[in-house]
Protein backbone atom coordinates (compact mmCIF):
# COMPACT_ATOMS: atom_id res chain seq x y z
CA UNK A 1 0.00 0.00 0.00
CA UNK A 2 2.54 2.81 0.93
CA UNK A 3 4.57 1.90 -2.15
CA UNK A 4 1.08 2.21 -4.19
CA UNK A 5 0.90 5.52 -2.80
CA UNK A 6 4.82 6.62 -3.00
CA UNK A 7 4.23 5.80 -6.63
CA UNK A 8 1.47 7.63 -7.20
CA UNK A 9 2.82 10.65 -5.55
CA UNK A 10 5.62 10.14 -7.45
CA UNK A 11 4.50 10.37 -10.88
CA UNK A 12 1.81 13.44 -9.76
CA UNK A 13 4.91 14.92 -8.29
CA UNK A 14 5.84 16.81 -11.95
CA UNK A 15 1.81 17.56 -12.22
CA UNK A 16 1.57 19.34 -9.10
CA UNK A 17 4.98 21.22 -10.24
CA UNK A 18 3.47 22.64 -13.19
CA UNK A 19 0.12 23.65 -11.49
CA UNK A 20 2.72 25.82 -9.17
CA UNK A 21 4.39 27.33 -11.65
CA UNK A 22 1.84 28.02 -14.41
CA UNK A 23 -1.15 28.21 -12.42
CA UNK A 24 -0.69 29.41 -8.96
CA UNK A 25 2.29 32.08 -9.26
CA UNK A 26 0.53 33.92 -12.37
CA UNK A 27 -2.35 34.02 -9.88
CA UNK A 28 -0.55 35.46 -7.30
CA UNK A 29 1.47 37.91 -9.41
CA UNK A 30 -1.92 38.82 -10.73
CA UNK A 31 -3.29 39.73 -7.39
CA UNK A 32 0.15 41.36 -6.37
CA UNK A 33 -0.31 43.72 -9.42
CA UNK A 34 -3.86 44.16 -9.18
CA UNK A 35 -4.02 45.37 -5.34
CA UNK A 36 -1.00 47.62 -5.24
CA UNK A 37 -0.01 50.96 -7.74
CA UNK A 38 3.05 51.89 -9.72
CA UNK A 39 4.88 52.51 -5.90
CA UNK A 40 4.02 49.23 -5.13
CA UNK A 41 1.88 50.51 -2.25
CA UNK A 42 -1.11 48.87 -1.40
CA UNK A 43 -4.86 50.20 -2.81
CA UNK A 44 -8.01 49.89 -3.55
CA UNK A 45 -8.33 52.32 -6.48
CA UNK A 46 -7.55 49.58 -9.37
CA UNK A 47 -10.59 47.52 -8.10
CA UNK A 48 -12.71 50.34 -7.34
CA UNK A 49 -12.34 51.43 -11.08
CA UNK A 50 -14.38 48.89 -12.36
CA UNK A 51 -17.31 50.76 -11.18
CA UNK A 52 -16.45 53.68 -14.11
CA UNK A 53 -18.97 53.62 -16.63
CA UNK A 54 -16.09 52.57 -19.16
CA UNK A 55 -15.77 49.65 -17.22
CA UNK A 56 -18.60 48.77 -16.03
CA UNK A 57 -20.46 48.66 -19.65
CA UNK A 58 -17.65 46.28 -21.00
CA UNK A 59 -17.81 44.21 -18.18
CA UNK A 60 -21.84 43.71 -18.71
CA UNK A 61 -21.55 43.54 -22.19
CA UNK A 62 -19.10 40.57 -22.10
CA UNK A 63 -21.19 38.83 -19.59
CA UNK A 64 -24.91 39.30 -21.40
CA UNK A 65 -22.99 38.40 -25.06
CA UNK A 66 -21.61 35.47 -23.24
CA UNK A 67 -24.59 34.24 -22.21
CA UNK A 68 -26.77 34.57 -25.08
CA UNK A 69 -23.89 32.75 -26.83
CA UNK A 70 -23.93 29.73 -24.05
CA UNK A 71 -27.96 30.10 -24.69
CA UNK A 72 -27.22 29.94 -28.43
CA UNK A 73 -25.03 26.88 -28.42
CA UNK A 74 -27.02 24.81 -25.99
CA UNK A 75 -30.18 24.95 -28.18
CA UNK A 76 -28.03 24.58 -31.52
CA UNK A 77 -26.21 21.48 -29.58
CA UNK A 78 -29.44 19.44 -28.19
CA UNK A 79 -30.85 18.23 -31.06
CA UNK A 80 -27.18 17.91 -33.08
CA UNK A 81 -25.87 15.97 -30.28
CA UNK A 82 -28.93 13.68 -30.36
CA UNK A 83 -28.82 13.49 -34.21
CA UNK A 84 -25.15 12.23 -34.03
CA UNK A 85 -26.11 9.76 -31.26
CA UNK A 86 -29.07 8.13 -33.60
CA UNK A 87 -26.45 7.97 -36.17
CA UNK A 88 -24.46 4.57 -36.86
CA UNK A 89 -20.91 4.56 -35.65
CA UNK A 90 -18.97 5.12 -38.27
CA UNK A 91 -21.45 7.83 -39.30
CA UNK A 92 -21.23 9.70 -36.14
CA UNK A 93 -17.51 9.66 -35.69
CA UNK A 94 -17.19 10.93 -39.45
CA UNK A 95 -19.81 13.93 -38.52
CA UNK A 96 -17.95 14.30 -34.88
CA UNK A 97 -14.79 15.02 -37.31
CA UNK A 98 -16.37 17.47 -39.91
CA UNK A 99 -17.22 19.36 -36.53
CA UNK A 100 -13.89 19.61 -35.16
CA UNK A 101 -12.07 20.18 -38.29
CA UNK A 102 -12.36 23.88 -38.24
CA UNK A 103 -10.95 23.69 -35.13
CA UNK A 104 -8.16 22.29 -36.24
CA UNK A 105 -7.32 25.95 -38.51
CA UNK A 106 -5.85 29.18 -36.30
CA UNK A 107 -8.37 31.08 -34.28
CA UNK A 108 -7.54 34.24 -36.22
CA UNK A 109 -8.33 33.22 -39.91
CA UNK A 110 -11.50 31.35 -38.90
CA UNK A 111 -12.48 34.62 -37.34
CA UNK A 112 -11.09 36.51 -40.77
CA UNK A 113 -13.53 34.07 -42.99
CA UNK A 114 -16.58 36.00 -41.38
CA UNK A 115 -15.68 39.19 -42.33
CA UNK A 116 -15.60 38.20 -46.03
CA UNK A 117 -18.77 36.79 -44.92
CA UNK A 118 -20.42 39.45 -43.49
CA UNK A 119 -18.63 42.61 -45.15
CA UNK A 120 -21.02 45.08 -46.68
CA UNK A 121 -20.18 43.02 -50.58
CA UNK A 122 -19.37 39.46 -48.94
CA UNK A 123 -20.74 36.46 -49.19
CA UNK A 124 -24.29 36.74 -47.62
CA UNK A 125 -25.04 39.68 -49.52
CA UNK A 126 -24.00 38.34 -52.34
CA UNK A 127 -25.81 35.80 -52.08
CA UNK A 128 -29.09 37.89 -50.71
CA UNK A 129 -28.49 39.75 -53.83
CA UNK A 130 -28.54 37.25 -56.10
CA UNK A 131 -31.97 35.92 -54.84
CA UNK A 132 -33.29 39.96 -54.85
CA UNK A 133 -33.50 39.72 -50.83
CA UNK A 134 -32.33 43.30 -49.14
CA UNK A 135 -29.13 42.83 -47.75
CA UNK A 136 -27.81 43.18 -44.33
CA UNK A 137 -25.27 44.72 -42.66
CA UNK A 138 -24.48 43.15 -39.54
CA UNK A 139 -20.90 43.40 -39.62
CA UNK A 140 -19.44 45.29 -36.44
CA UNK A 141 -22.65 44.59 -34.60
CA UNK A 142 -23.32 42.96 -31.21
CA UNK A 143 -25.13 39.86 -33.68
CA UNK A 144 -22.15 39.38 -35.77
CA UNK A 145 -19.55 39.11 -32.09
CA UNK A 146 -22.06 36.82 -31.20
CA UNK A 147 -22.31 34.58 -34.34
CA UNK A 148 -18.36 34.25 -34.14
CA UNK A 149 -18.51 33.07 -30.60
CA UNK A 150 -21.11 30.66 -31.35
CA UNK A 151 -19.39 29.43 -34.80
CA UNK A 152 -15.89 29.12 -32.48
CA UNK A 153 -17.04 27.78 -29.09
CA UNK A 154 -20.38 25.50 -30.51
CA UNK A 155 -18.18 22.05 -30.79
CA UNK A 156 -17.42 22.74 -27.31
CA UNK A 157 -20.98 22.17 -26.45
CA UNK A 158 -21.52 19.53 -29.06
CA UNK A 159 -18.40 17.07 -27.79
CA UNK A 160 -19.70 16.86 -24.29
CA UNK A 161 -23.05 16.43 -25.16
CA UNK A 162 -22.41 13.81 -27.51
CA UNK A 163 -20.05 11.78 -25.25
CA UNK A 164 -22.92 11.86 -22.57
CA UNK A 165 -26.08 11.24 -24.58
CA UNK A 166 -23.71 8.52 -26.17
CA UNK A 167 -23.78 6.63 -22.90
CA UNK A 168 -27.42 6.89 -22.41
CA UNK A 169 -28.76 3.12 -22.61
CA UNK A 170 -31.25 2.73 -25.42
CA UNK A 171 -32.94 0.44 -23.08
CA UNK A 172 -33.85 3.57 -21.11
CA UNK A 173 -35.18 5.34 -23.66
CA UNK A 174 -37.86 2.41 -25.25
CA UNK A 175 -39.14 1.70 -21.60
CA UNK A 176 -40.29 5.44 -21.17
CA UNK A 177 -41.61 5.24 -24.76
CA UNK A 178 -43.50 1.50 -24.14
CA UNK A 179 -45.20 3.08 -20.99
CA UNK A 180 -46.51 5.82 -23.02
CA UNK A 181 -44.49 8.80 -22.52
CA UNK A 182 -44.63 11.41 -25.18
CA UNK A 183 -41.30 12.87 -27.25
CA UNK A 184 -41.58 15.79 -25.23
CA UNK A 185 -41.98 14.09 -21.77
CA UNK A 186 -39.44 11.94 -23.00
CA UNK A 187 -36.81 14.69 -23.73
CA UNK A 188 -37.61 15.98 -20.57
CA UNK A 189 -37.91 13.19 -18.00
CA UNK A 190 -35.33 11.41 -19.29
CA UNK A 191 -32.77 13.17 -21.78
CA UNK A 192 -32.29 15.92 -20.53
CA UNK A 193 -31.96 14.55 -17.04
CA UNK A 194 -29.43 12.24 -17.94
CA UNK A 195 -27.54 14.89 -20.44
CA UNK A 196 -27.29 17.49 -17.55
CA UNK A 197 -23.40 16.41 -16.77
CA UNK A 198 -22.86 17.12 -20.46
CA UNK A 199 -24.33 20.05 -20.61
CA UNK A 200 -22.57 21.80 -17.11
CA UNK A 201 -19.91 20.98 -18.56
CA UNK A 202 -20.23 22.87 -22.35
CA UNK A 203 -21.64 25.45 -20.52
CA UNK A 204 -17.89 25.91 -18.74
CA UNK A 205 -16.40 25.30 -21.98
CA UNK A 206 -18.39 27.59 -23.99
CA UNK A 207 -19.19 30.50 -21.27
CA UNK A 208 -15.47 30.88 -19.53
CA UNK A 209 -13.63 32.06 -23.26
CA UNK A 210 -16.53 34.02 -24.42
CA UNK A 211 -16.62 35.87 -21.31
CA UNK A 212 -13.02 36.70 -21.80
CA UNK A 213 -12.44 36.97 -25.66
CA UNK A 214 -11.17 40.00 -27.57
CA UNK A 215 -10.49 38.86 -31.05
CA UNK A 216 -13.38 38.51 -32.10
CA UNK A 217 -15.26 41.56 -30.62
CA UNK A 218 -12.29 43.38 -31.74
CA UNK A 219 -12.66 42.26 -35.40
CA UNK A 220 -15.94 41.57 -36.10
CA UNK A 221 -17.37 44.27 -33.78
CA UNK A 222 -15.39 46.67 -35.06
CA UNK A 223 -14.69 48.13 -31.50
CA UNK A 224 -17.56 49.36 -31.14
CA UNK A 225 -18.50 46.77 -28.82
CA UNK A 226 -15.55 46.51 -26.53
CA UNK A 227 -15.62 43.74 -23.78
CA UNK A 228 -13.67 43.45 -20.74
CA UNK A 229 -10.93 41.08 -22.30
CA UNK A 230 -10.54 44.23 -25.10
CA UNK A 231 -10.01 46.59 -21.80
CA UNK A 232 -7.72 44.25 -20.36
CA UNK A 233 -5.73 43.60 -23.25
CA UNK A 234 -5.34 47.47 -23.95
CA UNK A 235 -3.89 47.65 -20.32
CA UNK A 236 -1.00 45.25 -21.11
CA UNK A 237 -0.38 46.12 -24.71
CA UNK A 238 -2.15 49.06 -25.57
CA UNK A 239 -0.33 52.73 -25.30
CA UNK A 240 -1.97 53.21 -21.67
CA UNK A 241 -0.23 50.60 -20.67
CA UNK A 242 -1.27 49.79 -16.95
CA UNK A 243 -0.56 46.39 -15.62
CA UNK A 244 -1.84 47.15 -12.28
CA UNK A 245 -5.40 47.84 -13.38
CA UNK A 246 -4.94 45.47 -16.33
CA UNK A 247 -4.61 42.90 -13.31
CA UNK A 248 -7.50 44.04 -11.40
CA UNK A 249 -9.91 43.62 -14.17
CA UNK A 250 -8.62 40.68 -14.77
CA UNK A 251 -9.07 39.76 -10.89
CA UNK A 252 -12.76 40.97 -11.15
CA UNK A 253 -13.45 38.54 -14.27
CA UNK A 254 -12.56 36.00 -12.61
CA UNK A 255 -14.38 35.87 -9.58
CA UNK A 256 -17.29 37.10 -11.78
CA UNK A 257 -16.89 33.90 -13.58
CA UNK A 258 -16.61 31.61 -10.35
CA UNK A 259 -19.66 33.36 -9.67
CA UNK A 260 -21.43 31.91 -12.78
CA UNK A 261 -20.39 28.93 -13.17
CA UNK A 262 -21.41 28.50 -9.40
CA UNK A 263 -24.97 29.83 -10.42
CA UNK A 264 -24.74 27.53 -13.95
CA UNK A 265 -24.29 24.84 -11.73
CA UNK A 266 -26.42 25.48 -8.62
CA UNK A 267 -29.45 25.21 -11.84
CA UNK A 268 -28.44 22.79 -13.40
CA UNK A 269 -28.31 20.42 -10.08
CA UNK A 270 -31.84 21.79 -9.13
CA UNK A 271 -33.24 20.78 -12.93
CA UNK A 272 -31.74 17.47 -12.45
CA UNK A 273 -33.21 17.08 -9.24
CA UNK A 274 -36.63 18.02 -10.86
CA UNK A 275 -36.80 16.45 -13.46
CA UNK A 276 -36.20 13.01 -12.19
Amino acid sequence: MKTSKSRTGFFSFPYVVWMILFVVVPLLIMAYYGFTDQNGNFTWSNILSMAEPIHRKALWTSVRLSVVCTLICILLALPLAAVIRSLHIKSSGFVIFIFILPMWMNFLLRTYAWLSILEKNGILNQILSFLHLPTQSILYTPYAVVLGMVYNYLPFMILPLYSVMVKIDQSVIEAAQDLGSSKLNLVRRVILPLSMPGINTGIIAVFVPSVSTFVISRMLGGGTNDLIGDLIEAQFLGASYNPHLGSAMALVLMVIVLFMMSLFNQFGSEEEGAMI
